[in-house]
């Protein structure tokens, strides 16, 4: 619970004199968040009074549990209840509740809440006694209207001396007040702060609808994340993974990690709380339904490190293609480089796109033997999103032996073979990874809400996409309700059955993509990605010794002012030959050619322009990207614009092309780059 979580941090006894109340016990106390209810808590405190009565000197402190924090400790609660001057205080807020008409009836006040709220009260126990002791309506009746009605008695709220915190000095409720409170960062300490009457509230109350604003002060109060220490409590309730063996035969060593000191992503800390995953991109959930069983926790199970079963957790993981998306191929390759036991996963791949079924097919041919499951639905069963992904979970769910389940969008590179093991020793029940666009501000998260239910920028958005706050969040967003998409609608459900969602960026797990802009139209599409996603057209596309040629010089030079080096990858070369092939009308190699200005080549070759498959703005930009920092680095001082009038393949065959005599291009420099392999595709004439 976060206000237990809270109370540990500063040295405050949750259970002090009185204890949980109504722990372990089934609550009949109504729907209080939608309609009245919670008179149970007031049967309870009733109960539990009788044997506190006589103790003049105690002072009992009673708040609500699951949606409140303390921000101050025992000592600073005490002292402002004594500053009071009052037998019982009273949490107050600015909005009157369950009964309107009783508002006249209010002492007026000079500054200030002027209305009680039922959430958190304070006061010495024979008092506190006298008035529970009033109580005998239904565990659903209205707590606040029972409190409310004792107040607003002049001669009941004298005699027992009664008060609300008008200026939040103890109690903050956020339900009204939410442009009233920011947090105020300290050294090692953060608190919430009351700029309307300045004060520093010792306990925060997410009543109503603030539950995402609460989880986002949640993410910080009182000691959850700090700027001298970052994160301090992404390390607890963690699993260990290292001596859980792999069933595989041949399982790879994992890779070295860098350790990154705190923790976390989103509104903070370490592991914090978020309100909204933006995109079903990437969740890993425990299966909920069955305990944990193959790894378990020593704190959460009573056991030890000793009694855990030394095998990997099972998982399911589900792969949603809702849209046609570039570079799947290498997203798909993607899992089978995750350093986790693939007899270990079972995968689930929807795909609504019929474009994608060969890439699809062609994977599933290869690798169906690999895992310990793989189940394909296409785009022939018309499944919506959000069918499709409970039909996913569903598979987790109906399988004994799913521990967990792992939701992934084809726009996230997964960049981390560790992802899979990273998170599930996290411990948490709903996590996501942090990934973004590359370069850009665009994430998997929301860090708050609009108030129609939709994005809003949070104060700590960019410190956490840009890693300068890490943390481990609570989340603020199954998958089908009427009007929201499907990741609203998860967040929302969670939210309901009282699931806290968390996204972590303690680790770089990889970025998204954009699908957006995507033209199928092409034979290999991918190529036109260069402006949409740079990062991994590059990766794709650009020869993995590229970036020596800057670092090791790595360049030939066989004679003066001609340099050899490399730039694009096989599949680069591979793919333009593909695509020069699919387009298929080649110029011939004659001197008539309508599509230079004149009409006339005096050295025409066999080829295609770049134009003419609409590739030559993206070539362009590949000259100006790849081969400018080239051309300055061999001719010291030169600086090209990368702009060439005249882009094209050359395609040499005996018949057609057999030779090129030797001409003078009309340029600075010329770029010759052979597409295919020498004594593999062609042989090399004298």
């Amino acid at each position: 619970m976060l206000h237990e979580r809270a109370g540990l941090a500063l040295g405050l006894s949750v259970v002090v004199a009185v204890g949980v109340l109504g722990m372990g016990e089934n609550w009949k106390g109504g729907d209080v968040g939608y309609s009245i209810g919670g008179g149970q808590k007031v049967r309870l405190l009733k109960k539990a009074m009788e044997a506190l009565a006589d103790q003049e000197d105690l002072v009992v402190l009673f708040v609500d549990s699951y949606d409140l924090i303390f921000a101050g400790g025992p000592e600073e609660i005490l002292r402002k209840f004594q500053q009071s001057n009052h037998k019982v205080l009273f949490a107050a807020e600015g909005i009157i509740w369950p009964d309107s008409q009783l508002a006249e009836k209010y002492p007026s006040v000079r500054s200030g809440k002027r209305f009680l709220n039922s959430g958190g009260f304070i006061g010495y126990a024979p008092s506190i006694q006298k008035i529970v002791d009033r109580w005998d309506l239904h565990d659903n009746d209205d707590d606040q209207l029972f409190y409310t009605k004792i107040y607003v008695d002049p001669q009941q709220r004298e005699r027992l001396n009664m008060t609300l915190d008008h200026k939040c000095e103890i109690f903050q409720n956020l339900n009204g007040a939410l442009d009233e409170v920011l947090l105020k960062f300290g050294t090692d300490r953060v608190r919430v702060r009351n700029t309307v009457y300045n004060s520093l509230p010792a306990v925060i109350h997410g009543n109503k609808n603030t539950k995402v604003y609460f989880n986002y002060l949640a993410n910080y109060v009182p000691n959850v994340w700090n700027y001298e220490q970052g994160c301090t409590i992404c390390e607890q309730d963690m699993l260990d993974l290292s001596r859980l063996k792999s069933t595989e035969a041949h399982e790879e060593p994992a890779e070295e990690e860098e350790v990154v000191l705190g923790c976390g992503a989103g509104n903070g800390p370490c592991s914090s709380v978020r309100n909204n995953l933006k995109t079903c991109g990437l969740i890993l959930g425990h299966s909920l339904q069955k305990p944990r069983a193959k790894v378990g926790t020593g704190k959460l199970q009573g056991a030890t490190q000793e009694a855990f079963h030394l095998e990997f957790p099972q998982v399911t993981v589900g792969v949603y293609i809702e849209q046609p998306t570039p570079f799947l191929p290498e997203f798909l390759e993607r899992l089978l480089s995750l350093d986790y036991p693939k007899d270990k996963l079972n995968i689930f791949v929807h795909n609504s796109e019929v474009y994608h079924e060969k890439h699809i097919q062609k994977f599933w041919e290869e690798n169906k033997e690999v895992f310990h499951s793989f189940k394909v639905v296409g785009p022939e069963e018309n499944l919506s999103q959000g069918e499709a992904r409970n039909m996913g979970m569903d598979v987790c769910r109906r399988d004994l032996s799913c521990d967990y389940y792992f939701s992934i969008d084809a726009d996230v590179v997964l960049t981390n073979r560790q992802t899979l093991k990273l998170l599930v020793e996290q411990n948490r029940k709903i996590l996501s990874p942090l990934v973004t666009r590359h370069g850009k501000l665009w994430s998997n998260f929301w860090g708050a809400l609009s108030l129609d239910g939709y994005y809003a920028r949070s104060e700590d958005y960019i410190d956490i996409v840009q890693g300068k706050r890490v943390n481990e969040l609570k989340e603020r967003n199954v998958f089908v309700l009427e009007k929201l998409d499907p990741d609203m609608a998860m967040c929302r459900n969670a939210r309901d059955v009282g699931l806290f969602m968390y996204v972590t960026n303690r680790h770089e797990f990889g970025r998204l993509i954009s699908t957006a802009n995507y033209n199928t139209s092409h034979y290999n599409n991918d190529l036109w990605q260069i402006y949409e996603n740079p990062q991994d057209w590059k990766e794709k596309y650009i020869h993995a010794n590229y970036t020596r040629i800057f670092t090791e010089n790595l360049l030939e030079q066989p004679c003066p002012d001609v340099f050899w080096f490399p730039v694009l990858s096989e599949k680069a070369c591979d793919e333009l030959v593909e695509e020069m092939e699919n387009f298929g009308t080649w110029s011939g190699g004659k001197h008539e050619d309508k599509r230079i200005t004149g009409g006339y080549e005096s050295v025409p070759t066999d080829d295609i322009h770049m134009k003419q498959i609409d590739f030559d703005k993206e070539w362009l930009h590949f000259i100006r990207e790849f081969i400018s920092p080239v051309t300055l680095k061999v001719f010291s001082g030169y600086y090209t614009k990368g702009y060439a009038i005249m882009n094209f393949v050359v395609k040499y065959t005996p018949d057609r092309q057999s030779y090129l005599r030797p001409h003078h291009d009309s340029s600075t420099f010329t770029i010759n780059i052979a597409l295919n392999n020498k004594g593999l595709d062609f042989m090399a004439r004298n």
